[in-house]
C-alpha cells in the first residue's frame, strides 16, 4: 500500500540512507502535487501530477499503479487528518474550546476539499470505513461534551457539522492566503450560530441523506 504524507515525512526525519530518503521526499511531494492537481480539476490525467511534482512518471507509477491508488491515498490522509484533529479537540479541557478548535484546524487542514471533490471517484478500503466511523464517533463525543455545557445549542447533530465544513471548503480563490482569511471568516460566523438562542427551521439531517462517501470495497461487491 502506498505510503501516506505522514508515513514519508517520518521516514526523512529518521535519517534513511540515500535512495530511501529521497523515495520518501518524493511521496510527499508527489501527495501535495496531487492535492493541488486534483483540487484544481478532479479529472486531470495522472501525468499532470508528475509534472506539478516534478518527478518522471515511471517514479510515479512506482508508488501509485494508478490515479485510483493516488486519490485514494490522498483522501485517506484527509480522513486521518480529521481524526487526529478531533481526538486533539477531546483532549482539551473546555469542550466549547475543544471543538470549536477542532473545526478551525480542520478548516484551516483544507480537509473537506478532498471530500467534496473527490468522492465517487474512486473505491474506498475497508480501512477508509473503519476511519470513517472512527470520526463520525469522535465527532459526536465533541458535539455531545459541547452540547452538555449548554454552549452548544441543542439542536445541532453532528451531520450539521459535516455541512459546516463543507460549505468552508467551497470557498476557493486563486489566492490561497485569501482563501484561509475569507474560510476562517465564514466559520466565525457559522460558530456564532452553533451558540445561538431560538430554533433552526426545519429538521436536522438525517443519517444516509447525502450518501456514504467512505463504503468499504467489500460493501461495493
Amino acid at each position: 500500500m502506498p505510503k501516506s504524507t505522514e508515513s514519508a515525512a517520518r521516514e526523512s526525519r529518521t535519517g534513511l540512507p540515500g535512495r530511501k530518503q529521497q523515495a520518501a521526499r518524493n511521496d510527499g511531494v508527489i501527495l501535495e502535487a496531487a492535492r493541488e492537481v486534483f483540487l484544481s480539476d478532479p479529472k486531470a490525467p495522472i501525468t499532470a501530477v508528475a509534472q506539478r511534482a516534478g518527478v518522471g512518471i515511471s517514479a510515479l507509477y512506482r508508488r501509485y499503479p494508478g490515479k485510483e491508488d493516488l486519490l485514494r491515498t490522498l483522501c485517506h490522509d484527509g480522513l486521518r487528518r480529521y481524526i487526529a484533529e478531533a481526538e486533539t479537540g477531546l483532549e482539551d479541557a473546555d469542550a466549547w474550546r475543544g471543538l470549536t478548535g477542532f473545526l478551525e484546524r480542520v478548516v484551516d487542514a483544507d480537509v473537506h476539499s478532498l471530500t467534496v471533490h473527490l468522492a465517487g471517484s474512486f473505491t474506498p478500503t475497508e480501512e477508509m470505513g473503519h476511519d470513517a466511523m472512527r470520526s463520525h464517533e469522535l465527532t459526536d463525543a465533541l458535539v455531545e461534551r459541547a452540547r452538555a455545557t449548554g454552549h452548544l445549542r441543542a439542536d445541532i447533530v453532528t451531520l450539521d457539522l459535516g455541512l459546516l465544513l463543507e460549505g468552508c471548503a467551497a470557498i476557493r480563490i486563486p489566492d490561497p492566503e485569501r482563501t484561509r482569511q475569507l474560510r476562517r471568516r465564514h466559520l466565525a460566523l457559522l460558530v456564532d450560530g452553533l451558540a445561538a438562542s431560538g430554533d433552526l427551521p426545519g429538521p436536522p439531517p438525517q443519517a444516509g441523506e447525502f450518501g456514504s462517501r467512505w463504503k468499504s470495497e467489500a460493501d461495493l461487491r
